[in-house]
C-alpha cells in the first residue's frame, strides 16, 4: 500500500464518493449514500491506526482514544442507516477490520490510559 501517492488514494474515495450518486433509489442504495461520508471515515482511521508509533510517546494514548470515539461513532451511524437491511459483507469487514486493528494495538500495551 506504500506505493500508492496521496493523490492516487484520495482520488480512490472521491470516486467512491462519486459513484454513491449512482446508486439506485432503492432502500439499499439509499443506506449505502448515507454511509459514504462514514466508510470513508472508518478507512481513514484504519490507515491512521497503522501509523500510530510514528505519534509521540506521549500523544499515542489520546489518538487511540480519538481513534475509538471515530470508529464508535461512525459504526454506529452505519448500523443506523442499515437498520432494516442486510449489512453489505464489505461493509461489516471494514468494520470488524478497523476494530481488530484497534484491538491488536491496544494488546500492544499500546492502549489508551
Amino acid at each position: 500500500m506504500k506505493d500508492l501517492t496521496w493523490a492516487a488514494l484520495l482520488g480512490r474515495w472521491i470516486e467512491f464518493a462519486r459513484s454513491a450518486l449512482a446508486l439506485p433509489d432503492d432502500a439499499d442504495g439509499r443506506a449505502m449514500r448515507r454511509s459514504v461520508p462514514d466508510i470513508i471515515m472508518l478507512q481513514a482511521v484504519f490507515f491512521a491506526l497503522a501509523e500510530v508509533d510514528d505519534l509521540p510517546d506521549d500523544e499515542r494514548a489520546l489518538g487511540l482514544d480519538r481513534a475509538q470515539v471515530l470508529i464508535s461513532k461512525h459504526t454506529t451511524a452505519i448500523h443506523e442507516h442499515w437498520a432494516d437491511l442486510d449489512l453489505p459483507d464489505d461493509i461489516a469487514e471494514l468494520i470488524a477490520d478497523v476494530a481488530q486493528r484497534l484491538d491488536g494495538l491496544a494488546g500492544n500495551g499500546v492502549a489508551p490510559a
